[in-house]
């Protein structure tokens, strides 16, 4: 049965989605560590990755049009934050490092405090603190 899932997500410059990445504080698999066509992306405890490809070796893979960002959304990454002040700092992240919010810092519900950021390649981020106390299940 299936170990492991890889996510894999096309950039425009490999060497600037890195760079934007490290400055919102994530870390890069080190096997890919000296590679111009990829780059492992770590989320989480579990150690994920989302790799990272240059548009031309992604399509390579899909044998299919890329999708257009600007126009619509393929995909919705959604990574956990373990406090409001986390969310908050992450956002100022993304501003500093040359992302855009779509979705500003709110009240998501009783319990839910979260953010949605686009990423260089437009590809959009939720981040969200949940309060589990305070989330009713019903």
């Amino acid at each position: 049965m299936t170990k492991e899932l890889w996510i894999n997500l096309p950039v425009k410059d490999l060497e600037k989605s890195k760079s934007f990445f490290a400055a919102l504080g994530f870390s890069f698999h080190p096997r890919h560590e000296n590679s111009k066509e990829m780059a492992g992306l770590v989320i989480g405890e579990k150690n994920m990755l989302i790799m990272l490809f240059p548009e031309a070796t992604f399509q390579t893979f899909t044998q299919n049009e890329l999708a257009d960002t600007k126009r619509g959304t393929e995909v919705l990454f959604s990574i956990d934050a373990e406090s409001r002040e986390e969310v908050d700092e992450l956002v100022g992240k993304v501003i500093d490092a040359g992302g855009t919010v779509f979705s500003e810092p709110r009240e998501h519900g009783p319990g839910m405090y979260g953010a949605g950021f686009a990423d260089l390649d437009g590809h959009r981020w939720n981040v969200l603190y949940m309060e589990m106390r305070l989330i009713s299940t019903e």
